[in-house]
């Protein structure tokens, strides 16, 4: 955070300590400091603010600037920094920085604490609040616990801010804002002013009650010239990794971007694509390069990753790893609809902003048929049907390249006969075994074999038929239609 200085002056100027900041001068104990911490986290949020400030150096009653001995670096908890032991013992999604600054020739430290989300912040598993000048325990307040529950619920992340007390022009030049308006295939405004103004409506940037502009984490995110310049969003950069064969035995090339997703996002594709094995294929007299996985089911991969991401989890992000046989795409989050209803259900994300002017900015298809582009555009060229594996933390989606059929296993088979059938259901047609024959590059002299994938599909429960007729001619549609 820039411009302290003023910060402090400013906070000096309240009456009393609100539930968001607090003035202490040499209180350097470490489990009053980790309590404090969960509370004014909390207190942020209950007041509606982006961060709270625990600051060492500044009388509590009379607001003077005293100075103050207190040095995170050198105070150590066993033999542990304090820092290290907070981090330790509070929340995963609590975020805080030391910073220290000299006024009026005296020493004074400024704790920043980022308001809680998606859940209260805790410090020994206990979660604290401000009442008054004193910190509490949350669960002796079941009044002021609802409440605050209520605006957790409904803080937005892209809403918050990722560096804020900034002059206009401080803001855009830490951002890449012509391509906005690239994206959106209109002229750049002449004028700062007008600049400012679309920025702001697309909560790019917010106007702050100072009249100096804060950097929302969807503009950070998004159009940041350097993710490195926003240290909470630095690890949110998408990394690249690339092995040798089929396993992580041996890495060939790692890659961490550094520009926001909309700046990078058609570099990110080609870098990756650069990667990937093809090859030259002459149709007419029309050249054109053909690759391993379809560049429509890639893209759409990757941006449903970071649209979907979930940026609570704190110190990873979106990872692409490339292997011989596969690409497998990890995000942060698991899926807030269930996998398989995943074709026909209606989208939901957690990140509703971000995927809205994603979208708008033509970065990944509308809203609801990213799934559906992936699934028919691996069938168009009978690959397996991509795979969606949920972990306690992450979602991994996997390309493959090209399997035969009979080299398919059993439940890659399944799998791929089931997606098949949503995708024609969707489309108004049915699963028929001429058509699972075709998706799949089989002969006629195959029949046989679909048919019984065909009837291990509907045994399991994921299809059902639509009608009873020979099996040749037989319709089939998702249990669920």
């Amino acid at each position: 955070m820039e411009n302290l200085e003023k910060l402090v002056n400013k906070l000096r100027e309240y009456d009393n300590e609100e539930n968001w900041f607090e003035f202490k001068h040499n209180n350097y104990d470490p489990e009053i400091i980790g309590q404090d911490i969960s509370a004014l986290a909390n207190g942020a949020a209950f007041a509606e603010k982006a961060c709270a400030y625990m600051i060492w150096g500044v009388d509590d009653k009379t607001h003077e600037i005293v100075g103050t001995d207190y040095d995170q670096y050198s105070l150590k908890v066993g033999n542990q920094e304090i820092e290290n032991w907070l981090r330790t013992l509070i929340s995963k999604n609590a975020e805080f920085e030391f910073k220290t600054i000299y006024m009026n020739d005296k020493r004074v430290v400024v704790l920043i604490i980022y308001k809680a989300t998606n859940q209260t912040v805790t410090f020994k598993k206990v979660d604290y609040i401000r009442v008054g000048s004193y910190t509490k325990k949350l669960n002796d307040f079941p009044q002021m616990q609802a409440q605050l529950w209520d605006k957790i619920r409904n803080s937005r992340f892209e809403e918050q801010y990722a560096k804020q007390d900034l002059s206009a022009s401080e803001a855009i030049q830490l951002l890449d804002f012509s391509v906005y308006f690239d994206l959106k295939n209109e002229p750049i405004p002449a004028e700062l002013e007008g600049i400012i103004h679309y920025l702001v409506q697309e909560d790019i940037l917010a106007k702050q009650d100072n009249g100096m502009y804060a950097i929302t984490n969807m503009g950070a995110i998004l159009f940041a010239k350097r993710l490195s310049d926003f240290p909470r969003l630095e690890r949110k950069a998408v990394r690249v990794v690339q092995y040798k064969d089929n396993s992580r035995l041996e890495l060939l090339k790692e890659d961490v971007g550094n520009k926001g997703y909309a700046v990078g996002f058609d570099g990110l594709l080609k870098f990756i694509e650069a990667l990937l094995p093809s090859e030259e294929v002459i149709d007419g007299a029309i050249r054109y390069k053909k690759t391993t996985y379809p560049s429509i089911a890639l893209r759409e991969a990757i941006a449903n990753a970071l649209i979907h991401q979930d940026f609570s989890v704190t110190g990873t992000g979106v990872v692409v790893e490339i292997f011989g046989n596969r690409i497998e795409i990890t995000n942060p989050g698991t899926p807030l609809v269930d996998v398989y209803r995943i074709i026909d259900n209606p989208p939901k994300s957690r990140n509703e902003k971000l995927a809205s002017l994603m979208r708008r900015l033509k970065m990944c298809e509308e809203l609801g048929t990213g799934w559906d582009k992936i699934v028919i555009s691996c069938e168009l060229q009978q690959l397996p049907t991509p795979h969606i594996r949920i972990y306690e933390e992450n979602t991994k989606v996997t390309l493959f390249s090209k399997v035969d059929f009979f080299d398919l296993s059993p439940h890659d088979k399944i799998w791929a006969c089931y997606m098949h059938a949503c995708i024609k259901y969707i489309q108004g047609e049915f699963l028929t075994n001429s058509s699972l024959r075709e998706r799949f590059g089989v002969s006629d002299a195959s029949s046989a074999s679909v048919s019984r994938l065909i009837k291990d599909t509907c045994e399991k429960g994921y299809i059902r038929k639509l009608e009873d007729t020979a099996p040749k001619h037989t319709k089939y549609i998702p249990a669920w239609a």
